[in-house]
């Protein structure tokens, strides 16, 4: 059975948690299915939240965010949590740009963010998948 998630993160200064979940609610997502982290102070924080709807996640469901950036902290982070999802068989939908990985063009944009997280590898990483 396909389970629509939804995935919220307060950053401070870059919006409200509230009109996140507003946003995931209107577009069909259960709120009981939101996960939400509120993030503040160090870059290296663990996001509860975001690892709970990972591990929660299953092959065929819908993970919707307001915005892509809200899966990572930088741009190396967001294009990892992509092609995780996208390997994983997992569709995510973006309300703010539109991307959907269940579409053609969502799967290509997916794939070049996954091309990017692989050149984000690093040296002892990448001797090591050899």
């Amino acid at each position: 059975m396909t389970v629509t998630l939804g995935y919220a993160t307060a950053v401070p200064g870059r919006g409200d948690l509230d009109e996140q979940l507003s946003q995931l609610a209107d577009a069909g997502v259960d709120p009981r299915r939101i996960f939400t982290d509120r993030t503040a102070g160090s870059a290296d924080k663990m996001r509860a939240g975001l690892l709970a709807l990972l591990s929660y996640a299953r092959p065929g469901d819908v993970v919707v965010v307001a915005a892509l950036e809200r899966l990572g902290r930088s741009v190396a982070e967001v294009a990892q949590t992509v092609a995780d999802l996208t390997a994983r068989g997992i569709t995510l939908r973006c309300l703010q740009n539109g991307l959907d990985t269940a579409t053609s063009t969502g799967r290509v944009v997916a794939e070049v963010l996954t091309d990017l997280a692989a050149l984000d590898v690093g040296p002892s990483e990448s001797a090591q998948r050899s």
